[in-house]
């Protein structure tokens, strides 16, 4: 039976979500970092002051209940404005500090890291960061769960629920074998992709994506321009591949000081009136309310691509 008098604790309300986005005991129990039986004492106790079922229990699996299912968003909702409060008081000055959790994708975290890093540290010395690096969509999926607090991501995204803030857009360069017919130009068009054989990423890395839209771009059938048998989870790797003379690719501007530098490869720059680029930016929650405290910390990424994009024109340089 109800209890009107009943006020759900913080943390039941996060044993419930966590469980329902799990669908596990032993894994829900697991990310909170707290035992089992504390975990089912927790959810009885919110089930119970409620009057409802909120989780069927079985031997096999664990299933939400409707009522669970419509409860589910304001519980969310609870949580998140609990912690854009404790954000907001922590961060009264202005100033970020505590845990934050950035999602960043492979082909961007490598090379602004470095430079991130110590920027955060000088910045925001009482910031704890933590980074996630996966594909725009796990990240996007975690924001949405609140396993985020912010994704640095290409754009747009186009997620409902999401604020986006534009940071920097980068061009792309080609990567040739060193004796590729191409290599070493500086006037590519797009239409030179037809003769590359490119390599590309996996299934789910938007820069996979902005390849084939460039050749889309270029009336230019992206069956006939990659190789679309060879593919790789990483930059390295394909790069490796280019290296073997297995074909060729495009690899953004601050990938290249890090990821170019052997012997065996080569790099083609588009002709300056050729737009082959990429914009990159911050992605966060609507409800989230940090727009002004991300936008600060967006300038730091932005410097810090730009440190990167600077080392990469030092050493090949498209003058």
């Amino acid at each position: 039976m109800n209890n009107k008098e009943y006020r759900p604790t913080l943390a039941q309300l996060r044993t419930f979500v966590t469980i329902a986005e799990n669908k596990h005991f032993g894994t829900a129990a697991a990310k909170l970092d707290i035992s089992q039986p504390s975990l089912s004492q927790a959810l009885v106790a919110l089930e119970q002051g409620l009057g409802v079922q909120l989780i069927e229990r079985s031997t096999r699996k664990v299933i939400v209940t409707s009522t669970g299912e419509a409860l589910l968003p304001y519980a969310k909702a609870a949580l998140e404005a609990s912690d854009a409060f404790l954000s907001q008081a922590r961060g009264a000055s202005g100033t970020l500090n505590g845990p934050l959790t950035i999602g960043i994708i492979p082909t961007i975290a490598p090379y602004i890291l470095p430079g991130l890093l110590q920027s955060i540290s000088e910045t925001y010395p009482d910031l704890e960061p933590r980074f996630v690096e996966e594909q725009t969509q796990h990240l996007l999926d975690k924001l949405r769960e609140g396993n985020l607090d912010l994704a640095i991501v290409a754009l747009p995204t186009e997620a409902p629920g999401m604020v986006e803030i534009p940071l920097y857009s980068e061009t792309f360069t080609a990567v040739t074998p060193a004796e590729h017919p191409l290599a070493g130009r500086k006037d590519l068009t797009l239409e030179d992709l037809g003769h590359l054989d490119l390599l590309l990423l996996d299934d789910g890395h938007c820069l996979r994506d902005q390849v084939l839209d460039l050749c889309r771009r270029a009336k230019v059938n992206p069956s006939e321009a990659t190789n679309a048998v060879t593919r790789a989870s990483s930059l390295t790797t394909i790069l490796q591949l280019v290296m073997g003379n297995l074909g060729a690719t495009l690899v953004p501007e601050s990938a290249l000081a890090t990821e170019c530098q052997n012997p065996r490869l080569s790099v083609a720059h588009f002709a300056p009136s050729v737009t082959a680029e990429r914009h990159v930016g911050l992605v966060f929650r609507s409800s989230a309310a940090r727009a002004d405290e991300f936008s600060a910390f967006g300038t730091l990424v932005t410097a810090a691509f730009h440190d990167a994009a600077e080392r990469s024109r030092t050493l090949f340089t498209a003058s």
